[in-house]
């Protein structure tokens, strides 16, 4: 059991909850009574979706050989630990879990986020799978962007009210600054074992410095946007109290750490992301 809580990367989680969060409370005092029981299905569906595309990178950057050399955490079938039949199952799984949760919204609300849903569930699996996977293009901070933070966030805001509101639109695009700042502290991890396997993702196109202050544009990014938020929703600014929790990691990115000494960077903007989260959902309940 523990290798497949390994799998599912809890680090990753966060990214997961923060954008549920925000857009449920982006919901709070706008017309219309919030449906509590689609927000929590639009939770598990962000959580299925997330574990989904950690098993669907596992399985397909393994059977591939990207993975062979790694300096994060383990993966599954590059490891060894697990076939890549069984993750390649467990992801499928993950991703029915998301789909059958996401029927019982759209059936409740509008059959066009069944068409949403199919994107964000070929978009996880085509991210590393598949003959042309976009992750090895460069392409997988704006998936992430788009899906776990507009999509994610202005979903949940109408899977609660049956409207998606221009503050949820706003938060939504902070919430994707934080999740492409973890993906981009990965991808910076990774830029000597990428390249020597051919994988182009954003961070080896720029080129190492300038992924570094990409990560740092994101973390202000998602500040800034409070700021934005804040012309709805003044108490929104309480996010400014996570502030500080960015400052070590900044540092240590801009300092230059590179290999392990960035995976504790990792684990630092995800307890970013959830702080900020958590403040903002509140700041946006009041």
């Amino acid at each position: 059991m523990n290798r497949w809580i390994t799998g599912a990367r809890p680090r990753t989680l966060p990214a997961a909850v923060v954008p549920v969060a925000v857009g449920a409370a982006a919901a709070v005092g706008e017309p219309g009574d919030i449906a509590w029981w689609r927000v929590v299905a639009a939770l598990v569906v962000s959580l299925s979706l997330q574990v989904g595309v950690n098993y669907a990178n596992d399985y397909s950057d393994g059977v591939r050989g990207t993975d062979d050399v790694r300096v994060g955490p383990t993966r599954l079938v590059a490891s060894g630990l697990a076939s890549p039949s069984s993750v390649k199952r467990a992801a499928m799984a993950s991703f029915g879990v998301a789909a059958v949760c996401g029927l019982a919204i759209a059936l409740s609300t509008s059959l066009l986020l069944l068409v949403v849903g199919a994107a964000a569930i070929a978009a996880g699996w085509f991210y590393t799978g598949g003959p042309r996977p976009y992750g090895y293009m460069g392409l997988g901070e704006l998936f992430v962007f788009v899906f776990f933070g507009l999509v994610a966030t202005a979903g949940t805001t109408y899977a609660a009210i049956e409207s998606v509101t221009a503050l949820s639109l706003v938060m939504g695009a902070a919430v994707g600054s934080l999740a492409c700042a973890l993906l981009v502290i990965n991808n910076l991890r990774d830029i000597p074992t990428d390249r020597e396997v051919g994988k182009q993702t954003l961070a080896v196109r720029l080129g190492d410095a300038r992924t570094r202050w990409f990560y740092v544009v994101l973390i202000g990014s998602a500040f800034l946007l409070c700021a934005v938020g804040a012309v709805w929703r003044p108490p929104v600014v309480l996010a400014f109290l996570a502030l500080p929790l960015a400052i070590r990691p900044a540092r240590a990115v801009l300092r230059g750490a590179v290999g392990p000494a960035l995976i504790p960077v990792l684990g630092e903007t995800g307890k970013l992301q959830l702080a900020w989260g958590l403040l903002v959902a509140v700041g946006l309940a009041l």
